[in-house]
Order: structure tokens, then C-alpha cells, then sequence
């Protein structure tokens, strides 16, 4: 994957698949300024997931990260509001009219910026 392209891939497939179909009410929230919809109850992981292969980029190095220990113990899945709150995707339910970027706040990782 390029360097700019925050994890989204050229089809629109995510790296999770819903395996079991249930009953919940569809939330919409934003990844990175693109429209998205989830399913009520999903961790901010799984929302994210469904719609792309990649949850984020390292702040430091660019590399791929998707979540790791998926219990909130591993630190690999900070995402942030738009307003600059860090969130561990992992543990924090999707709600309607969110607004996630996946890249840190230029003033917390400035020096780490080796992607782009």
C-alpha cells in the first residue's frame, strides 16, 4: 500500500467480515473525513476494520497496524476524535456521529512523521 492512502483499499474491503449476520441498529460516523456505518454496539476495531484493511500507521515508522492483542492491553490501536482525544479502538464502542482520524495530532508525534 502507498504511503497517503490512511489504509483504505482500492476496493473498499476491509480486513474483518461480519460472520454471523445480527439484528442492531446501523451508526454513521466518519474514518478520516470518508462517510462510514456500523453497527451499533462494534468496538471503533471493528468498524474500522470492516470498511478497510488497515487501522492505522505507525507514528513513528509508517508501518500497517490493525490491532494487536484486541483487549486493550497491546497500545497498537490509538485512533483519535477530531477534536485530538486518543481512543483505543479496541474498547471504545462506535456511536453515531463520531469522527475518527487515524493519524495523531501534528503536535503530539511532529518528529515521527516518516510516512508522509
Amino acid at each position: 500500500m502507498a504511503g497517503g492512502d490512511n489504509g483504505a483499499s482500492a476496493a473498499g474491503e476491509g480486513r474483518f467480515v461480519q460472520a454471523v449476520p445480527r439484528e442492531a441498529e446501523r451508526v454513521r460516523f466518519t474514518i478520516d473525513g470518508k462517510s462510514a456505518e456500523a453497527q451499533a454496539g462494534d468496538s471503533l476495531l471493528a468498524a474500522i476494520l470492516v470498511q478497510r484493511p488497515v487501522l492505522r500507521r505507525h507514528e513513528f515508522d509508517g508501518g500497517e497496524r490493525a490491532g494487536f492483542c484486541l483487549m486493550g492491553a497491546c497500545q497498537d490501536c490509538w485512533v483519535w476524535s477530531e477534536a485530538g482525544e486518543r481512543l483505543r479502538a479496541c474498547t471504545t464502542p462506535v456511536a453515531a456521529g463520531m469522527a475518527i482520524v487515524t493519524e495523531p495530532p501534528a503536535e503530539r508525534f511532529a518528529h515521527g512523521r516518516a510516512h508522509g
